[in-house]
């Protein structure tokens, strides 16, 4: 298998950990990246985190990274490929939704401006810092929106003020089970970012073996040439992969390179 690159998801892929901010990394993985480092291989990975959900860990051994589901591309601290939201384009999806009494915020560069506190029934307790604000001044350039549910009549109200003035080129992705509805720019996603990491490498799709768990994982599962779902991701993202290692927790990524790609 001629792989020279490797793409990663973070939450309930490479690190250990399903729930809330995870920063844990086996010493066994990172023996593992390291020695594809050693190769030659380069070493990335692409997440839904924002900048102020860092792994230390990580910060030695990747030679480049995708953040916000795909909105941002970095090699290093050099911005390779963006895809942000100017705050005019959502503004009145902001207001209406705040008026309709949705839980949502706005996020650039690690901090989230919005109605609700990121404490307040946040997913993942990422580190991240807050700043209530009023979308009727708010002057940033967004790198996603994210609203908040707390029951179902809570998603179904968020979904449906979102998808009413929701712009033509934004998405809405609505995950973990219709708590949590993401908007993005429809050309945030993982697999155009590892495109762009690649393509500054000189790398085909095909010579990239990426690793997923969750419905933001597939396009990248998918670009890539060997797509590998851990045993714990969900079914639609084995159902795309072509191969299936053990989960998060058993350090399936790292087996699964030095069974296939760490060969002599």
């Amino acid at each position: 298998m001629n792989i020279k690159m490797i793409a990663t998801d973070l939450d309930g892929t490479l690190l250990h950990g399903n729930d809330g901010f995870n920063t844990s990394v086996s010493d066994y993985t990172l023996s593992v990246l390291k020695k594809c480092r050693a190769k030659g291989i380069k070493i990335t990975y692409a997440t839904a985190r924002d900048a102020g959900a860092p792994v230390p860990a990580l910060a030695e051994m990747v030679d480049g990274y995708v953040q916000n589901n795909g909105a941002k591309a970095y090699i290093g601290d050099t911005l390779v490929y963006k895809r942000a939201i100017p705050i005019e384009s959502v503004r009145d999806l902001l207001i209406a939704a705040d008026n309709a009494g949705v839980k949502i915020t706005a996020e650039q560069d690690g901090t989230f401006y919005g109605n609700f506190s990121n404490r307040e029934g946040w997913v993942w307790q990422w580190p991240s810092s807050h700043e209530n604000i009023d979308f009727n001044t708010l002057d940033i350039e967004a790198n996603f929106l994210v609203a908040i549910a707390n029951s179902p009549e809570e998603s179904k109200t968020a979904e449906q003020v979102i998808k009413k003035y929701l712009p033509d080129d934004l998405n809405l992705l609505i995950l973990e089970k219709g708590v949590l509805l993401v908007v993005l720019h429809k050309d945030a996603i993982k697999s155009k970012g590892v495109a762009a990491l690649a393509a500054h490498w000189g790398i085909e799709p095909s010579e990239i073996a990426a690793f997923g768990d969750a419905t933001i994982d597939i396009d990248l599962l998918e670009y890539c040439g060997a797509g590998v779902a851990v045993s714990n991701a969900i079914d639609e993202v084995k159902n795309v992969a072509d191969y299936i290692c053990e989960s998060n927790d058993n350090d399936g990524v790292a087996k699964w390179i030095e069974k296939y790609i760490l060969i002599d």
